[in-house]
């Protein structure tokens, strides 16, 4: 059996936390104007964590190109890493929807991401009526 890439579980973790502290320091500038005239300013903008985001964080430290087994647990070989591969998205997701529900992110980006489009249901229904009109009673 191969090497991994990584090689545990616990440096998965300290990779992951490296990522975290790399894109909450790196904001987004953004240029835009404000006032009637239109005063151009920059902005910071948070950025959001993402699984592609983690998995880019690896490629170029040379790491790994791809952590799709590792999150897949492809042929039971990644057992030890479940745990922190399930942290490491509910951590990225936390992140997400806590920053769409703060504004921080685009909120409709936020919940299509993470599943949590609401659905309006509209039930319209077409009922026969079996109206029985009886005269004379």
């Amino acid at each position: 059996m191969a090497n991994k890439n990584i090689e545990t579980p616990e440096i998965m973790w300290e990779l992951f936390g490296q990522y975290c502290g790399q894109v909450k320091q790196d904001a987004f500038i953004v240029t835009d104007w404000v006032g009637g005239m239109a005063k151009e300013v920059e902005r910071k903008k948070e950025k959001p964590l993402t699984l592609e985001g983690f998995e880019n964080f690896c490629f170029r430290l040379g790491v790994i190109n791809d952590l799709g087994h590792y999150f897949s647990n492809l042929e039971d070989r990644y057992t030890a890493f479940v745990p922190i591969c399930s942290r490491i998205r509910k951590i990225i997701r936390q992140d997400q929807i806590e920053g769409g529900m703060a504004g921080i992110y685009n909120p409709s980006i936020t919940q299509r991401l993470n599943g949590l489009v609401e659905k309006n249901e509209n039930e319209n229904t077409n009922r026969n009526y079996d109206i029985t009109l009886e005269l004379g009673k």
